[in-house]
């Protein structure tokens, strides 16, 4: 059941139809009950997902659509149950704002998998508000408690930003798989997911050797912590490293050949998708069969798990490499990631909406 509840207009960018520019909107969200942190947003990070999600690639949309999920900004009110949370914290909001909390899933703080619907930043049915959730390319957020993270004053908060999912989206499958020292990791693609692939791997005291197919990728690579730098299309560098490697992180959301990297892995292997290409790809199951190999997948990561990773950020000095936009600048943001000309991650100030 929908209680009435006491609403405020805010102001934000939205896409109305998938083949519309996103423009400035107006809606109503709900000022903060007893166990809500309403945070004043400060910056939000452009992942792929929005563009998918506006343009109504994976699967129908809810228009308005107001994206955005790497939210960091400012609390600037709390419910009078809130305990975590004060005035003046630095705090985040990743891809989830609730949960069902008592599926098997959520009881194992996986609540990106909750068995009865995990309530997405935007673009999901909203409980508490009635229509569907709004993301943070707008003023403000209101999010419970349990959902909001908490952000380290060491950490540039622009930067901060895309942990709240390209961080995390990577750090889970490299914590579950339990990514270490005197490991051999391969991350494939060095976008916005594989750039803190590279950087997380390697503070987790990994090898890690970057795969691209932009040779001019290599400085960067190496830059960011990886050792070594393979340029897929050259067969001779890619069977150099056949039957070599422990773990293989793949970021690659366009078609690319599968079976050219599971070749590579160690008996017992594991290589994990974490880009989500459109198209079903291929796999030669003698490829999983020989080795004993394993092809998985992996979602976000849960709140504790990305309060982890946030913390983990902070001790290691690690953000993300960011281009700096204001919110008038998306729609050209959003042409600029297709061609993947962005290093590596657009944020947008939202300071630059203005009341």
């Amino acid at each position: 059941m929908i209680v009435t509840l006491a609403m405020t207009t805010t102001k934000a960018f939205a896409a109305h139809a998938a083949t519309s520019p996103l423009a400035t909107y107006s809606f109503e969200r709900r000022d903060p009950g007893p166990l809500d942190v309403q945070i004043e947003i400060l910056f939000c990070g452009v992942c792929h997902s929005d563009l998918h999600t506006v343009r109504s690639e994976w699967g129908p949309t809810n228009y308005p659509c107001v994206p955005g999920h790497e939210i960091v900004g400012r609390v600037v009110k709390v419910g009078s149950e809130v305990k975590k949370f004060k005035e003046g914290d630095l705090a985040g909001v990743g891809c989830m704002v609730d949960s069902c909390r008592t599926c098997s899933a959520c009881q194992a703080n996986l609540e990106q998998f909750c068995e009865n619907g995990t309530i997405f930043t935007y673009n999901s049915p909203d409980k508490k508000s009635g229509g569907f959730t709004c993301g943070g390319y707008s003023k403000s957020i209101v999010v419970e408690e349990a959902f909001v993270l908490r952000i380290s004053d060491k950490l540039d908060p622009a930067a901060t930003a895309p942990l709240l999912c390209a961080g995390i989206t990577t750090y889970s499958p490299l914590r579950h798989w339990k990514v270490g020292k005197g490991q051999k990791v391969g991350v494939v693609g060095l976008g916005g997911l594989g750039h803190m692939g590279v950087k997380l791997a390697s503070a987790m005291g990994a090898d890690v050797i970057l795969f691209t197919t932009s040779p001019g990728k290599t400085k960067d690579a190496l830059r960011l912590g990886a050792k070594d730098v393979v340029v897929s299309k050259n067969a001779d560098e890619m069977s150099k490293h056949a039957n070599s490697f422990d773990f293989i992180l793949d970021t690659v959301s366009a078609n690319h050949d599968l079976n050219a990297y599971l070749s590579l892995l160690k008996r017992d292997g594991t290589m994990t998708l974490v880009g989500a290409p459109i198209q079903p790809l291929p796999v030669e199951a003698f490829n999983l069969i020989f080795q004993r190999h394993t092809l998985a997948g992996s979602l976000i990561g849960g709140i504790k798990e990305t309060q982890e990773m946030l913390d983990f950020c902070a001790e290691h000095g690690i953000v993300s490499e960011i281009e700096i936009i204001p919110i008038q600048q998306i729609n050209e943001a959003y042409e600029r990631m297709l061609k993947s000309d962005v290093k590596y991650r657009f944020v947008i100030d939202m300071r630059s909406l203005k009341d």
